[in-house]
This record gives C-alpha cells, structure tokens and sequence, in this order.
C-alpha cells in the first residue's frame, strides 16, 4: 500500500495550495480518507476527513477555507486550501482506512506527508 501526498510548498499568507494524495494497493472507493497536519513541537490533528460515500468533516480551524474531494476513478484524494495563515504551516499527511473517521488512530494506512509552509 503506498500513499503519496503532493503539492506543498511556500506561499504567502491569504494564498491557495491545492494537495493531492494519490493511493496504490487498497480498493480506494471502499476507503475513508483522512488528512491531517502536524507542526513543529505539536501533536498530529485532523484537518479534514471524507467517507467512501463523499460525506465530509472539517476541523473547525479549517471550516469554509479547505475542501476534500475524492476522484475515485484516479484513486486520488485533494485538499484544496485557500485563504492560508500563518498558522496553517505544517506537514499534511494523508491518511486511509475502510472505518476512517475524526479518531486518527482509525486509520491503517499514511503517506509520508508533504510541507506547507505559509509565510506572513
């Protein structure tokens, strides 16, 4: 099982970075989909979550700025983030699990995680 996260990098505050998390080895349209963050000295939390069936949850640090989408028939999950603070800067990691939910240790399967560093 691999999962692959993409499209990180430095942007400035009030900017936009779109994350990809492509997945090889599960039947991805069976899985739940997670994305989390950790920085510097914090613990991992949730950013976002969406089930197999496309219901979405948001960690209220995030509510009407990031989306998840899923592309099933690319086996591919998104994060787009907009309106990035300063306080967004961490590494986002990808998460799977047939039972994922907000708990991340329902998840079985993570990426390697990609930087987004948001600068003021």
């Amino acid at each position: 099982v691999q999962l692959v996260e993409s499209g990180g990098g430095l942007v400035q505050a009030g900017g936009s970075l779109r994350l990809s998390c492509a997945a090889s080895g599960i039947t991805f349209n069976v899985y739940n989909m997670g994305w989390y963050r950790q920085a510097p000295g914090k613990q991992r939390e949730l950013v976002a979550t969406i089930t197999s069936g496309g219901t979405t949850n948001y960690a209220d640090s995030v509510k009407g700025r990031f989306t998840i989408s899923r592309d099933n028939a690319k086996n591919t999950v998104f994060l787009q983030t907009n309106s990035l603070r300063p306080e967004d800067t961490a590494v986002y990691y990808c998460a799977a699990g047939p039972r994922g939910g907000a708990d991340r240790d329902e998840y079985d399967y993570w990426g390697q995680g990609t930087q987004v560093t948001v600068s003021s």
